[in-house]
C-alpha cells in the first residue's frame, strides 16, 4: 500500500506569514533574483511583451530620450498614472545601447512639397480656403484641417450622437390594447418581392385640367417669381367615401380599391421613416385601402430621409411638476410639424399659379365631389380610374382599381382624355440651410443655376421617400411629364412669403430610374398585403408603421374604430372635407 510522506515544514521564526528571509532551503535558487513588484489590476496577458504601452522606459533607464507612443496621445496611458512597479521592471530589460545609438537612416531628406491641385482632408494654409472629402469650400480654417495639425473645430462628425439615438417618435394612431396584432412585417423582407404587371385599363375619367404655364419653366434664380396665395378647391377624399369608386363596386370591376396617395405609400413602404397608417376595410370578397381624415396622408413630409431630420419639441414630461407647470413655448417655424404645414401650403398654391385657367380640357364626367350648392372655384384636378391586373397566373382574378389624379395638361396633337400631355405638379421648399435638419443642403440661389446636379443629388437623399412617393403616383396616373418646382422662402426667418427659384421637367419612367424605385417592388408589396389580408375574416383592419423601426403590423381593430362613434376619439372617418389653400 503507498504511503506519504510529509514534507518537512520551515516555520518562520520571526513569526509571520511566509518564507523567512533567514531561512530559505538551500533547494530554492532564485534568492539572488530581484523581485518585480506587480498590481492586481495589471492585465498579465503575455509571458512577454515587446511593445509596452507605458512609455519607452528601456531608454529612460540609460538615460536615452524617449520617445513618443507610435499609436498617439490619444491611445497612451494618461499622465500620471503608471503601472504599478513599473519602475522597477527594467531590471530584466537588455539593452543594445552603443547598437541603437550607430544607427541613422540612410535618406534623411525631407520630402518634396506636392505642387498643383487640391489636397483631399487639408487645407491650403491656416487663413485660406479649406476644402473637405466633399469639395465643399468652407471659410478659414475653423471648417476643416489647417496645417497646424489640429482636429476639425467646427461641425465636428458624430457629435452627441448618442443623444439624437433617444430621440424617438409617437406612433401615427393610439394603438389600443383591444387590438390584436396578426402580424409584423420587417422592411429588409419586403424588400425582396417582385411582381410584374401589364398596362392598366382605364375605365372611366372625371374632372377639368388647366393648362400648364410654360414660362415657369424659364424661370432661373435671377428671375424668381413670388409664389401667391389662390384660393381653389381641390378634394382629398377617401376610398370609400367616394361615390365613383361605389358605382365601381356594384359593377364588381376589381376586388381592391384604393387611390394613388395610399397606394404609393404601401408601394415606397421600405423608405419611410415617419410613422403612417392605413386603415384597410374587408367587405365580401373586396378590400377598400382607407385613409384616416388629419392623418399624414393630408400633409407632405421635409427631410424625412436626413441623416439628421427636422425634430419637434419634446412634450413635458408629465412626472416633472417644474415642466407641466411651464407654459409651452410656440413652436419654432423649423419644427417637422410646422416644416409639413408649410410644404403642403407650397405645394397646393404652386399648382394652383403655375396653370393658365383660360384654357382647359374637360374629361369625360365633371368633378365628382363639386356639389351644386358649391360657389368657389375648383382648382385643376382630373380624375382617372384605373384598374391593374395583380394575378400570377391565368386562373388569379386579382385585380386593384385606382383613382389616380393629374394637375395639368400641356397643350398639344393629342386627347388629354386619352392621356396625351398629362402632367403632374409637385413642389420643393427650401428653409434654412443652416437650421438643423437642413440636412447639408446648399444654398439653392448661389448653386441651383450653375450646380443643379447637387441640389438634386441632396434633395433625392434628403426626401428619398417623399420624391418616391410623387413618382409613383405619376407613374400610376399615367402621366407624361412630372414638374418639379423649387421654392425657397423670402427671408428664411420668414415662413409666409415664398419665391419660385426654378421648375424642373423629368419624365416619371426616367426619374423613378434615377431614384432607384422598383415598380416591380411595390408591386409585391401590394400583392402580399393583399393576400395577407384576404386570408383574414370581414372586419376593419390598420396597418401601422412603426414609429421607430424599420418594421410594419397588421391589427385587427373594431368596426367602431376611427368612426364618430368611437368613443376613443381615435379619428373620424366621414365625408372628407375639401382642402382650401
Amino acid at each position: 500500500m503507498a504511503s506519504f510522506t510529509l514534507p518537512p515544514i520551515h516555520d518562520n521564526p520571526d513569526g509571520g506569514w511566509g518564507p523567512s528571509s533567514s531561512n530559505i532551503p538551500e533547494q530554492f535558487k532564485f534568492k539572488d533574483i530581484p523581485y518585480a513588484p506587480y498590481s492586481k489590476s495589471d492585465k498579465l496577458g503575455r509571458f512577454a511583451d515587446w511593445n509596452d504601452t507605458t512609455g519607452d522606459t528601456r531608454q529612460t533607464a540609460v538615460g536615452l530620450p524617449s520617445t513618443r507612443d507610435a499609436r498617439g496621445p490619444g491611445r497612451s496611458r494618461r499622465d500620471g498614472a503608471q503601472a504599478f512597479g513599473s519602475g522597477t521592471a527594467s531590471a530584466f530589460a537588455y539593452f543594445h545601447v552603443e547598437d541603437e545609438s550607430s544607427f541613422s537612416l540612410v535618406d534623411n531628406k525631407a520630402a518634396p512639397p506636392r505642387r498643383g491641385g487640391f489636397t483631399r482632408g487639408r487645407a491650403t494654409g491656416r487663413g485660406g480656403m479649406s476644402f473637405t472629402n466633399r469639395g465643399v469650400a468652407q471659410r478659414g480654417g475653423r471648417g476643416g484641417f489647417n496645417q497646424r495639425g489640429g482636429a476639425q473645430r467646427g461641425g465636428r462628425k458624430g457629435w452627441r450622437d448618442w443623444e439624437k439615438t433617444n430621440r424617438t417618435r409617437e406612433s401615427s394612431v393610439a394603438i389600443s390594447p383591444q387590438w390584436t396584432m396578426l402580424e409584423e412585417i420587417e422592411f429588409h423582407r419586403l424588400a425582396k418581392l417582385k411582381l410584374e404587371v401589364d398596362e392598366p385599363e382605364d375605365i372611366d375619367t372625371y374632372g377639368r385640367v388647366f393648362a400648364y404655364d410654360k414660362s415657369y419653366d424659364r424661370i432661373t434664380t435671377k428671375t424668381e417669381r413670388p409664389l401667391q396665395l389662390v384660393d381653389r378647391i381641390k378634394y382629398n377624399t377617401t376610398t370609400s367615401d367616394d361615390p365613383v369608386i361605389q358605382q365601381l363596386v356594384s359593377k364588381n370591376v376589381a376586388n381592391v380599391y384604393t387611390t394613388d396617395a395610399i397606394l404609393s405609400v404601401l408601394m415606397c413602404a421600405p423608405r419611410s421613416v415617419n410613422p403612417w397608417d392605413i386603415v384597410i376595410l374587408r367587405e365580401g370578397n373586396n378590400l377598400y385601402f382607407d385613409k384616416r381624415d388629419g392623418g399624414p396622408f393630408d400633409t407632405v413630409t421635409v427631410n424625412e430621409n436626413a441623416s439628421d431630420p427636422p425634430q419637434d419639441p419634446a412634450p413635458p414630461n408629465p412626472n416633472n411638476p417644474a415642466e407641466k407647470t411651464a407654459v409651452p413655448e410656440p413652436p419654432s417655424i423649423n419644427s417637422a410639424t410646422s416644416l409639413s404645414l408649410e410644404a403642403t401650403y407650397i405645394n397646393q398654391n404652386f399648382g394652383f399659379q403655375s396653370v393658365q385657367e383660360n384654357i382647359t380640357a374637360d374629361f369625360a364626367h365633371p368633378n365628382p365631389f363639386y356639389g351644386p350648392e358649391e360657389t368657389e372655384p375648383l382648382a385643376s384636378c382630373g380624375y382617372r380610374y384605373r384598374v391593374f391586373d395583380l394575378g400570377i397566373t391565368e386562373d388569379e382574378d386579382v385585380k386593384i382599381c385606382i383613382r389616380t389624379e393629374v394637375d395639368a395638361y400641356v397643350p398639344g396633337p393629342g386627347n388629354p382624355q386619352e392621356g396625351h400631355g398629362l402632367v403632374t405638379i409637385r413642389a420643393l421648399n427650401e428653409f434654412d440651410p443652416r437650421a438643423q435638419g437642413a440636412g447639408g443642403a446648399p444654398d439653392w440661389r448661389s448653386k441651383l443655376d450653375s450646380q443643379r446636379g447637387a441640389v438634386v443629388a441632396t434633395e433625392m437623399k434628403n426626401n428619398s421617400c417623399k420624391l418616391a412617393k410623387w413618382t409613383v403616383q405619376s407613374v400610376l396616373a399615367g402621366a407624361e411629364l412630372m414638374k418639379i418646382g423649387y421654392i425657397s422662402r423670402g427671408n428664411p426667418k420668414d415662413n409666409t412669403r415664398h419665391v419660385i427659384l426654378s421648375t424642373a421637367s423629368m419624365r416619371p419612367t426616367d426619374f423613378a430610374a434615377q431614384l432607384n424605385v422598383s415598380l416591380a417592388n411595390g408591386w409585391g408589396i401590394v400583392r402580399t398585403i393583399t393576400d395577407l389580408c384576404m386570408k383574414m375574416p370581414e372586419g376593419k383592419y390598420v396597418l401601422i408603421k412603426d414609429p421607430n423601426k424599420s418594421v410594419i403590423r397588421l391589427y385587427a381593430v373594431p368596426m367602431t374604430a376611427f368612426t364618430i362613434e368611437d368613443e376613443d376619439g381615435e379619428g373620424y372617418e366621414g365625408d372628407e372635407p375639401e382642402s382650401a389653400a
